[in-house]
């Protein structure tokens, strides 16, 4: 019997490796051949799930943490293609909890990140722009890279951007799950601030600066991505790499299916695992588990999903799901199932059973 296992992270618990790592030790036991697969949406986990797809090489840098304090930071590298998870420079959980404010939070890290792959000679960029601490449009990012391309100038705009990639024939594809806009209910304000330490009242500050920068710059280039599916990723990182730098969005999931050539890979299996720390309704509008379970379905494979939570059961097994199942259902109630060594015996426990 063959499985092949492509686990999202359990987020601020295992990370994708160590999830597949358990449930392949588990099946191992009982006699299974196991594959497996780290992957990402373009989140958490972006940087190791990609560069081992295309099997680029790491580079470590000095750059900034939305605080403006200095950190190292990695992206990956393969010939002229570079794999950058922004979140390594400016990544939410960077910040202490107290200090999380995204008034004051800048991508401007993000944008060394950038500068410095192209520097290097990278002309192909996959970006994935989840998970930071940040909502200021990109508007940092794109400073530092005005800085960095500057030559000693001071008069350089951030329109300049667009001949600086035009210049270098420099094309940028977005790996991303978040299909929110830039403004409005459903936008980078209103939608993710609050969880990046946001009150109320700075949500409508942050708004109005979104909508202002926005409006200022569809004037000025005569083209607006504000409402484009994506723009609002990241604080408004999407929107910014759209407006200035002709970005295109991808489903960082489809896109690393893609690179990992998944058909041939699971088209022999007896089972597919996939799963994540939470899965409901939401698991089903484009994130990683939904776009395994595509594949998996696409070649007539089975399809299990592990998750620490579950909501929404009926909706995702009709979506079919061979297999819908709480890892934590199986652990002892007084214990955190959020402390990484009793998710890791849950998940072993749980793969135990079904198998």
């Amino acid at each position: 019997m063959k499985s092949v296992i492509a686990i999202d992270s359990f987020k601020g618990c295992l990370s994708s490796d160590e999830a597949n790592g358990i449930v392949a030790q588990a099946m191992e036991a009982k006699g299974w051949d196991t594959k497996k697969i780290m992957v990402s949406d373009g989140g958490e986990g972006m940087l190791d799930a990609f560069a081992h797809a295309i099997g680029a090489q790491k580079v470590k840098i000095h750059t900034k943490d939305a605080l403006m304090r200095s950190v190292d930071a990695c992206y990956g590298v393969k010939d002229d293609i570079a794999i950058i998870e922004v979140a390594q420079a400016i990544g939410l959980p960077m910040i202490p909890v107290d200090q999380r404010n995204p008034l004051r939070a800048t991508s401007y890290g993000a944008g060394l990140l950038i500068a410095d792959a192209i520097r290097r000679g990278c002309r192909h960029l996959i970006i994935g722009i989840g998970g930071t601490a940040t909502s200021d449009c990109g508007i940092g990012m794109l400073k530092a890279m005005i800085e960095k391309f500057s030559f000693g100038r001071t008069d350089k705009r951030f329109d300049d951007i667009a001949s600086i990639f035009q210049e270098h024939a420099i094309d940028i594809t977005i790996a991303s799950d978040v299909d929110n806009p830039l403004l409005g209910e459903k936008g980078a304000a209103r939608v993710f601030a609050p969880q990046k330490g946001a009150t109320l009242h700075m949500v409508e500050q942050l708004e109005r600066r979104a909508k202002t920068f926005a409006d200022m710059s569809a004037r000025h280039m005569g083209r607006d991505c504000s409402s484009c599916p994506g723009a609002g990723a990241a604080g408004g990182i999407g929107y910014a790499l759209m407006q200035f730098m002709n970005a295109k969005m991808m489903s960082g999931a489809e896109l690393l299916m893609q690179l990992m050539h998944i058909d041939e890979e699971i088209k022999d299996a007896d089972v597919v695992i996939t799963g994540e720390g939470s899965a409901d309704r939401q698991t089903l509008m484009g994130k990683l588990p939904a776009v395994v379970l595509q594949h998996a379905r696409k070649v007539g494979v089975k399809c299990w999903l592990l998750a620490g939570r579950i909501q929404d059961e009926a909706l995702l097994h009709h979506a079919g799901y061979d297999s819908v199942v709480n890892i934590n259902d199986i652990g002892e109630e007084k214990e955190n199932p959020l402390e990484p060594e009793v998710a890791k015996r849950n998940l072993y426990h749980t793969i135990s059973h079904l198998i």
